[in-house]
């Protein structure tokens, strides 16, 4: 990265690495110790979250639409839309029939990331939201393909299964250019860089909070 923009993605996915040790589920996953209903779970919250997302980032395209970021949170909202599709196989290897997908009640924990995004949506400067986003993508992206992996190695799960896991572990270096080039060399003074910033330790905790709520034990 040899321009302002990624320059400043890059120091910001660097400072949040620290927090990004896998958490307690994923590094179950990966040794074939964790439940079976953890994943039913997971299915079932990310059917809402993804959902929820893709309005999200479709607000976000429609406050700068004029913009060339509009056409990038479009693709984003296209990618959710395509994530969206793969979920019914990964329920249905974990012993989810299609209909309990949406019957399954909403987990606090795990729907704070998208509550949060929703805000942002409304509220947050596209450019800062945008500069969050990216700065998280690998961390979500690092843990789906551990979980992909591990789900193919003990699990038993085919290719169609994994599919959701597959899709969001992809290398997003084309979507990270997309957005530096959208965002452009001078999209972020020093209070939209520090909210930036603000968002994408709130986004990172909320992500980390979505994976423990998933491995608590419930009734």
């Amino acid at each position: 990265m040899n321009d302002p923009i990624r320059d400043r993605i890059s120091d910001l996915r660097a400072e949040l690495a620290p927090g990004d040790a896998a958490p307690a589920l994923v590094t179950a996953l990966a040794d074939g110790t964790a439940p079976l209903g953890a994943l039913a779970e997971l299915a079932a919250q990310q059917q809402r979250i993804i959902t929820s997302d893709r309005r999200s980032l479709l607000l976000l395209a429609t406050r700068c639409a004029d913009r060339p970021l509009g056409a990038w949170f479009a693709t984003l909202a296209e990618g959710e839309s395509a994530a969206l599709r793969t979920l019914p196989d990964l329920a249905a290897a974990c012993g989810l029939a299609p209909a309990e997908l949406p019957a399954r009640p909403p987990l606090a924990g795990c729907q704070a990331y998208p509550a949060y995004l929703a805000w942002l949506a409304l509220n947050g400067d596209p450019a800062a939201t945008a500069t969050a986003l990216v700065a998280n993508f690998a961390a979500w992206g690092g843990y789906c393909a551990t979980v992909a992996r591990a789900l193919r190695r003990h699990y038993g799960f085919s290719d169609q299964a994994c599919a959701f896991f597959d899709f969001f572990a992809q290398p997003a270096t084309a979507l990270e250019q997309q957005a530096a080039e959208a965002l452009g060399p001078d999209a972020l003074d020093q209070p939209a860089l520090a909210a930036a910033r603000e968002h994408a330790l709130l986004l990172q905790a909320y992500e980390h909070l979505f994976w423990d709520t998933l491995d608590r034990p419930r009734p």
